[in-house]
């Protein structure tokens, strides 16, 4: 059973790739954003924000990062929403394959996607000053916390992509979870923020997740931060795979 789930998953996979290798547009859509952000918020408004002796551009990738998947994961319900409207879902029900692994090409072409967009966005900082001296471990962690944190947002994005009555409901989740980093420590300090944004900002996983990539980038320790983003990320991955998958079960029933 095992071998099949991945033998199928492989197969569907395959199928979503060659998707988005027709699209380049897709990948290139959900860059476009983050990297415009971060040349508005280095070179307009980064000089007028104090953010200690670090320059901007390396206090402000982090969260520039995070804002890449929650921008790139609207497409996976996009996608979702399409195959479901399309009939694909009923199709791959009368095929002898495993059924979760429908879902599952869906999260893991997100996972490859993001994860491209996130090095094109990569780049662009080293072009405009980025530098970490972090080690390999470091480095091994930042991906680490980002893969789950894709992982965490896509099975998110799954639950509107089966549910959305339209394609415009679809990918509308993800405008709180793009509005969700500039109440955090993602592009000024804390606390410079009023106290009860400062409170909000301070205990939502955006902030700990920042923190966390940022001290691996800049080789600071990461004392609590590390635990508590890791913490948020599968939390929220457990529980929303719960969720997905209870919403496939009911949409295939």
């Amino acid at each position: 059973m095992t071998k099949h789930f991945f033998g199928d998953t492989a197969a569907l996979l395959g199928r979503s790739l060659r998707h988005i290798t027709r699209s380049v547009d897709t990948i290139i859509t959900t860059t476009i954003m983050p990297i415009a952000m971060l040349l508005l918020f280095v070179y307009v408004f980064g000089g007028a924000i104090n953010t200690g002796s670090e320059s901007y551009v390396n206090y402000l990738l982090p969260g520039i990062l995070l804002i890449t998947v929650a921008s790139g994961i609207a497409y996976t319900a996009f996608r979702l929403f399409l195959d479901m409207k399309n009939g694909i879902f009923e199709r791959f029900q009368s095929m002898p394959i495993a059924r979760s692994s429908v879902l599952w090409a869906h999260v893991l072409t997100s996972l490859v996607a993001n994860l491209i967009s996130l090095v094109v966005v990569m780049l662009v900082a080293l072009l405009m000053g980025f530098r970490s001296g972090a080690g390999v471990p470091a480095w091994l962690a930042v991906a680490g916390i980002l893969i789950l944190f894709t992982l965490a947002l896509t099975w998110i994005a799954v639950i509107p992509g089966l549910s959305a009555k339209t394609v415009d409901g679809a990918s509308a989740f993800s405008y709180p979870l793009l509005f969700l980093p500039f109440l955090s420590s993602a592009f000024v300090p804390t606390d410079t923020m009023p106290g009860p944004v400062r409170a909000f900002a301070e205990h939502q996983p955006v902030t700990s997740i920042v923190n966390a990539i940022r001290d691996l980038f800049t080789q600071q320790p990461v004392g609590t931060d590390i635990w508590i983003a890791l913490a948020w990320c599968v939390g929220i991955l457990i529980v929303a795979y719960a969720f997905a998958m209870n919403t496939y079960r009911r949409r295939i029933a």
